[in-house]
């Protein structure tokens, strides 16, 4: 299959920075790059309009790079909470998707969309989980994805307590082997 040449507007991650040439299949070109004014086709026309303008598209990226800069500054650290559902394994009945960390998050007073959002794997699970918000294609920051069954569960997650069945496992209580142990002190039931 042929390759389209194109010119790249911004940095892509896995792909190259400002006005490299690169060259990607006609799907990724066509659906993604284009579409989302990420780079142009490579042509006569379109790299002399480049050259002319690269100086006020790095002035521009470096404008927007400076204010992301700022706000991750300024949220830095950010938590969200995730009320969902849980069988006693700790496994959730579905999943945490990019929408409701956007969502989160914009009530946490961070503005972001979804495709933002950059999950490495879905989140099925209660717990803390670290998740990489894209600010600007150079600078991203972590936010905590507190995932719990209540607000009180959430709150003992946070402070690093065990919740859930592994918690159940740790408190002290009722020891199972002292009642099958014929020489041992019975306890009162």
């Amino acid at each position: 299959m042929a390759s389209v040449e194109l010119i790249l507007l911004q940095r892509v991650e896995h792909l190259g920075q400002m006005g490299d040439l690169v060259r990607v299949r006609p799907g990724h070109a066509r659906n993604f790059l284009l579409p989302q004014k990420k780079a142009v086709r490579a042509n006569k026309e379109s790299r002399a309009r480049f050259d002319e303008q690269r100086a006020q598209l790095e002035a521009q990226n470096l404008r927007k790079r400076e204010e992301a800069e700022r706000v991750a500054e300024r949220v830095g650290g950010l938590s969200v909470i995730v009320i969902r559902q849980a069988g006693e394994s700790g496994g959730l009945y579905g999943s945490v998707t990019p929408r409701d960390i956007a969502d989160l998050t914009t009530e946490g007073g961070l503005s972001v969309t979804r495709q933002q959002v950059v999950l490495e794997h879905p989140i099925k699970t209660l717990g803390l989980h670290k998740v990489r918000v894209v600010l600007h294609p150079e600078v991203s920051i972590t936010v905590t994805v507190n995932v719990a069954r209540s607000p009180e569960e959430a709150e003992r997650q946070a402070r690093g307590q065990a919740v859930g069945a592994e918690a159940e496992a740790e408190e002290p209580g009722f020891d199972m082997a002292a009642l099958f142990d014929p020489g041992a002190e019975q306890p009162e039931i």
